[in-house]
């Protein structure tokens, strides 16, 4: 059974559609990181790091659910065999299986937030040949400011993404942050891309929990927050983004993030 944390009346899930080591050495991917930067990590985060040292990287969603009430999917994985993330990604994604075993049916969720559009964050979004929304019944919410940004992502994303989910009327832009539902708002977190954003839990009873997507991809981030990861689209802005973040929540606690890449789902801040 997929992991969960419950907080209050809601439930978030943790689904992983698949993992498998990244493509680059890390040391590439965190250019600035310290030998202690990396030491400090590892000690953290130990499934995070293969024998031979290689950054292991999960590729997870997360779904949430008020009750038995309607579902709110962050993020839609790697995909199918052929996604857009099959040249780098373990494709063939679990994602459906995972759903299943969470006893959440695709006509369940009614909205589907998408962090950003790099293609392990969207594989499952639209599926099929003509390409139709794998969730039939939901609003797909992107930042207007990552739409604008369009041509920074894959060159088949428009006609295999964003055509289709237009097509159906199931395409909702969003300007800034935005409440979901009573105790759930879509945070903007821009900086790894131009519209990423995130989404807290906070259901009022001193509980909170941030799904992150890739405001932070590696524990190394949390050691320090300062680290730039090679793949943001604007470094400084990303920057500020976790740090402001990580800064307002710490001072709030307790706060749990849901992580799509770190080595465990869910870890205290």
């Amino acid at each position: 059974m997929p992991l969960s944390r419950t907080l209050g009346s809601i439930t978030v899930t943790a689904l992983t559609d698949g993992e498998g080591p990244f493509f680059q050495p890390r040391a590439e991917a965190f250019p600035d990181a310290t030998a202690a930067h990396w030491r400090e990590a590892d000690r953290r985060d130990p499934g995070a790091v293969t024998a031979d040292g290689r950054w292991w990287l999960p590729f997870r969603s997360f779904a949430i659910r008020a009750g038995d009430g309607p579902v709110t999917l962050v993020d839609a994985g790697i995909g199918p065999a052929d996604s857009l993330a099959a040249s780098w990604a373990p494709v063939p994604g679990r994602l459906p299986a995972e759903l299943a075993a969470a006893g959440i049916d695709p006509a369940d969720v009614r909205t589907v937030v998408l962090t950003h559009l790099h293609s392990d964050h969207v594989g499952w979004a639209v599926t099929g040949s003509p390409g139709r929304p794998h969730f039939p019944n939901a609003d797909y919410l992107l930042q207007r400011a990552e739409l604008d940004a369009l041509a920074l992502f894959h060159p088949e994303l428009p006609a295999r993404l964003v055509g289709p989910l237009r097509a159906a009327g199931q395409l909702r832009l969003l300007d800034g942050d935005t409440v979901l539902t009573p105790g759930v708002r879509v945070l903007s977190t821009p900086g790894h891309t131009p519209g990423h954003q995130s989404v807290l839990v906070e259901p009022g009873d001193h509980q909170r929990l941030l799904v992150t997507g890739d405001l932070l991809v590696h524990t190394v981030q949390l050691v320090d927050p300062d680290l730039a990861y090679a793949h943001e689209e604007d470094p400084e802005t990303a920057r500020r983004s976790r740090a402001a973040l990580l800064r307002d929540l710490a001072a709030q606690p307790p706060t749990l993030l849901a992580t799509p890449h770190l080595g465990t789902p869910f870890l205290p801040l």
